[in-house]
């Protein structure tokens, strides 16, 4: 899969076959429509193509500050990678962008930037400046432009009876397992490793903490999660703890793993953890020797379900 940065960067001598939209979660409900258009693309000899905008529109249009999403853009990559896409077109949402008419945006970007044959869309798709235009007025300017509009109908993506609004639900409440269901894998956090304060380390529990630069990535609910991750492709488990260590005074938020039978040295270096499992909810513990009964209790819970 190629990545490009802004619709004018795009260059292909093949015509496409585009879905467009933020797939947030890239949940099962999107891989529905990514499945339709990669099959397409094989066999009308098409360049599969998805084009995403970021930021989020709602933090251009809506000022939408505290959005959270399922992903970061980075991970959004690597899930559509995995499927097989040709091209991922990343756009940047502009309020200036969000003011072209819907024949300013069929025209100069699906038709003669992109070079699109087909749109494989929602039924319930708007699009143009203030979302005025439908399914319907696709099709129309598809009658004008010479491409093909296929809608997938509202009886299809129900039957998957998803949404990215539920996913994010579910991950607040910690069932990670209920959204694990939803998006057709598992829940990822990525960051990069940094220094802590060395607690865990003194109670026989020495912990990776995970700094997550993207202020957007929506964080699960404060609790102990039984997680895997992958080192020189070999899978590590570990557990992890989102929360604020309310038994050592802690004040500040934090994401916590200790990996089992695993001592690399990971300081400054990058890692994705996948959640498993929510086991329980942080507690204050009335000492750091109860905080260590606990921990040794929730290595055996979490050894127990990875088994």
């Amino acid at each position: 899969m190629e990545t490009i940065q802004g619709i004018s960067q795009f260059k292909s001598s093949k015509p496409t076959i585009i879905t467009i939209g933020t797939f947030d979660g890239v949940h099962i409900g999107h891989s529905k429509i990514l499945e339709r258009l990669i099959n397409n693309a094989k066999n009308l000899d098409l360049q599969s193509a998805v084009l995403t905008f970021f930021p989020h529109p709602r933090m251009v249009l809506q000022k939408d500050a505290d959005i959270k999403l399922l992903n970061t853009l980075e991970e959004k990559k690597q899930i559509l990678e995995e499927i097989g896409l040709d091209y991922l077109i990343v756009h940047p949402f502009t309020t200036a962008f969000s003011r072209l008419s819907a024949l300013e945006f069929v025209r100069d970007i699906l038709v003669n930037q992109l070079k699109v044959k087909k749109i494989i869309i929602g039924y319930d798709h708007r699009f143009g400046r203030n979302r005025n235009a439908n399914i319907n007025d696709l099709i129309g300017y598809g009658n004008t432009f010479d491409f093909e509009v296929e809608q997938i109908p509202v009886q299809e993506i129900d039957e998957v009876s998803v949404s990215s609004t539920k996913i994010r639900k579910a991950l607040l409440e910690g069932t990670i397992d209920v959204a694990n269901s939803y998006l057709g894998y598992e829940f990822m956090l990525s960051g990069t490793i940094k220094k802590g304060k060395g607690l865990g380390k003194g109670i026989g529990f020495p912990t990776a903490n995970l700094a997550i630069q993207e202020a957007y990535k929506l964080i699960p609910d404060n609790g102990v999660y039984v997680i895997k991750s992958s080192f020189d492709n070999k899978a590590v488990y570990g557990m992890m703890n989102i929360g604020f260590n309310p038994t050592v005074a802690g004040t500040e938020k934090s994401i916590e793993i200790h990996f089992f039978d695993f001592n690399q040295d990971l300081y400054g270096k990058e890692v994705q953890v996948r959640l498993l499992k929510k086991i329980r909810d942080e507690h204050k513990f009335e000492s750091i020797d109860h905080l260590r009964e606990q921990l040794e209790k929730d290595k055996i819970t979490s050894l127990r379900l990875i088994s």
